[in-house]
């Protein structure tokens, strides 16, 4: 087994079928959004490759299994421990395909093994009942078994972690798993496989298709109309997820849903500012505002307003703009073309409706796909900007006058992933928090993931929960049994 010593012993380009390496003939290039350089030429897989990574899934998956859960979740650990033992390497090369700053890129590597981990200890927990019987000669038990071969489509902001938030409990409750990473960061998700190989990970159990962003809707179709794949999973946007979720109706698959979101940062007149403004850097600015939970609508009430911005101004202006090696950066690029050209249209509509730029506003005059920190005041809510996932470094600021104005402003969306509030109102906290149409609520804190808690929305941000026992719920079925005596 080779040492593991930099990015590129961890770097595959092929796809990983039945625990085997699988060529394709047809390649795509997978780029650095820095600098526009390819790191590397990934297979193009198909409708094949596809079937044959559901193959070998159903194949694996009886054995899985039958394991013991301790068993299954000893490997799912053993894989924890590799992703840390080889942070450093793993993270160089989710930036190099992804562009967050290496901080990012350390911590995200440490965000999921945590999932790897958690639901490693979680398996043996993933218990039954015994039911008071309804009859003096039968006894009744529920138990929980897994689903069986699963698929998981997962997005490139989050290139490991957003992949083993799915893994973790798919894998401790006995399921396989197919996955289908993003098109602009496959080399994350084969680097992870590589690892899980290492931890013992048997063959067939976890599977890596990658494509073009063209071959995305024939896996896709080949995953949603196989009767073998019992549940999809998928994070990603709303379109999207809406359109799986009517192909999977056909064979009344399992659907999980985690989608795009339209967060509020509400703060109120007797928020600690400078913990709303460190919050709001957090919220809005990790992984340059490429996230679903993004402050997206910054509503301030006014008598704190001015002041809030001035403290907001100054923070954002000492945010360092780079590539990920390059020293204090802190905002990186976007992930394509098409994500840059959608921050600027979002800016210049506000613009035009009477926003004002107070930093930023523009691409960078540099290689790569750098968009400006950006701060804008006197934003409404008919601007596109309060309307769309900016998902780029842009904080849109509003202002509103009462409690009951900012809940109404806050709920004025179809999405409902998360939300922010800031006050020391002790009333306040489960008033707005109850309030809130969300199934995600921050207060005080602009950081609000963990492998613990319940990851999901309500509305049109998605169907089920990820992370935490209620996440691991749904990977399994419910079979009750009345035993005679």
């Amino acid at each position: 087994m080779t040492t593991i010593a930099s990015w590129r012993d961890l770097l595959h380009t092929d796809a990983y079928l039945d625990g085997s390496w699988r060529a394709t003939t047809e390649r795509f290039a997978v780029d650095d959004p820095a600098t526009g350089e390819t790191v590397a030429e990934v297979a193009r897989c198909g409708a094949t490759e596809t079937g044959a990574a559901i193959a070998a899934a159903e194949q694996a998956q009886p054995a899985w299994a039958a394991m013991l859960a301790r068993e299954r979740g000893a490997v799912l650990r053993r894989w924890a421990a590799l992703l840390n033992e080889h942070a450093a390497p793993l993270a160089e090369l989710l930036c190099r395909e992804n562009g967050k700053p290496l901080a990012e890129g350390l911590g995200e590597v440490a965000y999921a093994a945590g999932f790897l981990d958690w639901f490693g200890e979680q398996a043996r927990r993933v218990d039954g009942s015994v039911i008071p019987t309804f009859a003096a000669d039968k006894r009744v038990v529920a138990l929980r078994q897994p689903v069986g071969v699963a698929a998981a489509i997962t997005p490139w902001n989050f290139p490991a972690a957003m992949l083993t938030r799915k893994i973790g409990p798919a894998l401790a409750v006995g399921c396989t798993l197919v996955a289908k990473p993003a098109e602009q960061t496959p080399l994350t998700a084969l680097a992870l496989a590589a690892l899980g190989e290492r931890a013992g990970v048997p063959l067939g159990v976890f599977n890596v298709v990658t494509g073009a962003g063209g071959d995305a809707p024939v896996i896709g179709e080949a995953i949603t109309a196989s009767p073998v794949v019992r549940k999809l999973s998928f994070t990603g946007s709303t379109e999207v997820g809406k359109l799986l979720a009517a192909r999977c109706a056909a064979t009344v698959k399992r659907v999980s849903l985690e989608l795009g979101g339209n967060a509020p940062f509400l703060v109120f007149d007797d928020a600690d500012l400078d913990a709303a403004v460190a919050g709001t850097l957090v919220a809005k600015f990790r992984n340059s505002g490429q996230t679903c939970v993004a402050a997206n609508r910054i509503l301030v009430q006014r008598s704190v307003h001015d002041a809030y911005l001035e403290r907001l101004q100054a923070a954002i202006s000492a945010l360092a703009v780079g590539r990920f090696d390059e020293p204090g950066v802190a905002v990186g690029p976007l992930i394509d073309d098409a994500g840059l050209a959608k921050v600027r249209r979002l800016v210049d509509d506000a613009r035009a409706g009477g926003a004002a730029v107070l930093l930023g506003g523009e691409q960078l005059d540099r290689p790569g796909r750098f968009f400006a920190p950006t701060l804008l005041r006197d934003v409404d809510p008919a601007m596109s900007l309060s309307c769309e996932e900016a998902f780029g470094p842009v904080a849109a600021v509003g202002v509103f006058d009462t409690e009951e104005e900012a809940i109404l402003r806050a709920n004025d969306t179809r999405a409902g992933l998360a939300a922010y509030c800031y006050t020391r109102d002790v009333g306040r906290v489960w008033r707005v928090g109850e309030a809130l149409e969300y199934g995600m609520v921050g207060i005080n804190t602009g950081f609000i993931s963990s492998p613990e808690v319940p990851f999901g929305g309500v509305k049109e941000s998605g169907l089920g929960r990820e992370g935490s026992q209620y996440g691991i719920e749904d990977w399994t079925e419910v079979k009750y049994l009345a035993i005679g005596l």
